[in-house]
């Protein structure tokens, strides 16, 4: 099992934003960026993992282990694929075109 390097792009949302900053930042480390916006925050991140589903489960069950209402609206690239979620739910796979 190979770990991949995937781009994170997620807002996070949740009743008590500040309990879940503490678990942010401890996932993201120096891996990326967190910026406050109105009941959560603007994610930027690179994180290593086997799948994007994988990477955004693990996220989301962290997060909701502090506070059971917090949301996530997370995109995940690698390479040329972005995998869009809403909470657990896979929304979208696009595919970049080539130019």
């Amino acid at each position: 099992m190979v770990d991949k390097r995937f781009k994170l792009s997620a807002r996070v949302s949740s009743d008590n934003p500040q309990a879940i900053k503490l678990v942010i930042e401890r996932i993201i480390g120096n891996e990326g960026t967190i910026k406050s916006m109105s009941g959560g925050f603007e994610i930027i991140a690179e994180l290593d993992g086997e799948s994007a589903r994988d990477l955004n489960r693990m996220l989301l069950s962290e997060l909701r282990k502090v506070e059971k209402k917090t949301r996530i609206r997370a995109e995940w690239t690698l390479g040329n694929t972005t995998e869009r979620f809403f909470d657990y739910v896979p929304k979208a796979t696009l595919k970049a075109m080539r130019t």
